[in-house]
């Protein structure tokens, strides 16, 4: 992709963040929508990672998911401060209702959606998922979406699908709907 994408209209600083569910895309996506913009990319789950020096899954056996959540709670509410950041958040951030406001109130929310059945190809093989380890990560999935789902429609300026189509093209609409967005005659 390369190069920075001008939006008029938008604060050269204006965060972008990504919510959605595990396999959505977010870390892919976020990564070259970053490098589009010239702005920093990070991860929650990595920055959580690299902060304790475990990984998720080890942060899950020991402090169980609430422990992890209280990790990720400080974490989002100190990244969302910061500026010029395209942030890939964790699958189930949304629960919280103080990261709902961070995200809503300190940039640009997209929601990258998949269906059941993408986000089960794109999990099948990863074991750095806790909340799928379980006899039955199709029940699991769609347990979790019924739940996220109309949080992340709610926090959302804007829903793009990540099922079809290359991550490049993703990355196209995202800027193409963002400069939209923040033309006042298009509105």
């Amino acid at each position: 992709m390369g190069g920075l994408a001008y939006l008029p209209g938008m604060s050269q600083r204006e965060n972008i963040f990504l919510v959605g569910p595990m396999g959505a895309g977010k870390t892919t996506i976020g990564r070259q929508l970053a490098e589009a913009l010239g702005y920093i990319f990070l991860d929650s789950d990595h920055e959580i990672e690299q902060r304790t020096g475990a990984n998720i899954p080890l942060i899950f056996d020991v402090e169980g998911e609430a422990g992890f959540r209280r990790r990720e709670a400080a974490v989002i509410d100190e990244l969302t401060q910061r500026s010029g950041l395209v942030l890939a958040t964790g699958g189930g951030a949304v629960l919280d209702p103080d990261n709902r406001t961070h995200l809503k109130a300190r940039g640009r929310v997209i929601y990258l959606a998949a269906s059941i059945a993408k986000l089960l190809e794109r999990t099948a093989r990863d074991r750095n998922r806790p909340l799928l380890q379980t006899g039955d990560p199709r029940a699991k999935l769609e347990e979790l979406m019924a739940l996220r789902d109309p949080l992340y429609r709610d926090v959302a300026d804007i829903v793009v699908d990540t099922d079809r189509g290359s991550v490049r093209r993703v990355v196209k609409d995202i800027l193409m709907r963002l400069a939209k967005q923040a033309d006042p005659a298009s509105r």
